[in-house]
């Protein structure tokens, strides 16, 4: 399978993407600056972590205008997975393939490894996963504080669409357990059409038990399969 890797000015987790694709999973990957126009001979995109544009103005409110989020538009629009990581999946809400908004943490940028529950298994990254099932990953955020109107997080419960949610290692949904004041502890959440993944978490930081856990590798080898099997 192909990853195709978006780079904007200011991402910094694309080398982390491309080493869990390429070199923990063994699959091919590239590359795509934000000026270019085409993905490439993509499979699955990665839209990474980082400081797109400097997160000026609001984060991710520049990169939705870059050149090659038309192709992603289109690329999301004919089904193909795309997932969106922390800085990612700000960049997504921008661009309104996914709903809702960030704000800024509760009280401040916050670097850990955190605990989310698996809500649902049906998109093209939970695949692998079992429903409940608690992965231990990272967070490097200042504003993963997601927000809906009480409408749209209804809407979101209704379909489906909240696929991780920030839990105690033992699974239970708790305000202690929210590291940044999410709504409803949503830690991530997919589109309608469940091809479109945006999280806050880092899975591509901890697909080796070395760096401190390998969680966050079934998130990736998720799609792998599923692709495998289309």
């Amino acid at each position: 399978m192909n990853f195709a890797i978006v780079v904007f000015p200011g991402s910094n987790c694309d080398h982390d993407a491309y080493h869990a694709a390429k070199h923990v999973l063994g699959q091919e990957a590239h590359f795509v600056w934000h000026k270019d126009a085409s993905l490439g001979a993509a499979d699955v995109v990665i839209l990474p972590g980082g400081f797109a544009h400097g997160d000026y103005l609001r984060t991710g409110a520049i990169a939705r205008f870059s050149p090659v989020m038309t192709a992603v538009q289109a690329f999301a629009d004919s089904g193909g997975p795309v997932i969106g990581i922390c800085n990612g999946f700000q960049v997504l809400l921008e661009a309104g393939l996914l709903p809702g908004a960030m704000l800024r943490n509760t009280d401040m940028y916050r670097c850990e490894y955190v605990h989310v529950r698996v809500e649902q298994t049906d998109t093209p990254f939970t695949g692998l996963c079992t429903p409940g099932q608690v992965l231990k990953v990272p967070i490097a955020h200042g504003e993963g504080n997601y927000y809906a109107d009480d409408e749209t997080l209804d809407e979101l419960e209704r379909n489906r669409q909240v696929i991780f949610r920030y839990a105690t290692s033992s699974g239970e949904v708790t305000a202690a357990a929210n590291p940044n004041g999410s709504a409803r502890n949503i830690a991530g959440i997919c589109s309608r059409q469940r091809n479109v993944v945006g999280l806050m978490p880092h899975p591509e930081r901890a697909c080796e038990f070395a760096l401190g856990s390998g969680d966050g590798k079934v998130v990736l080898e998720s799609v792998v399969n599923a692709l495998a099997r289309a």
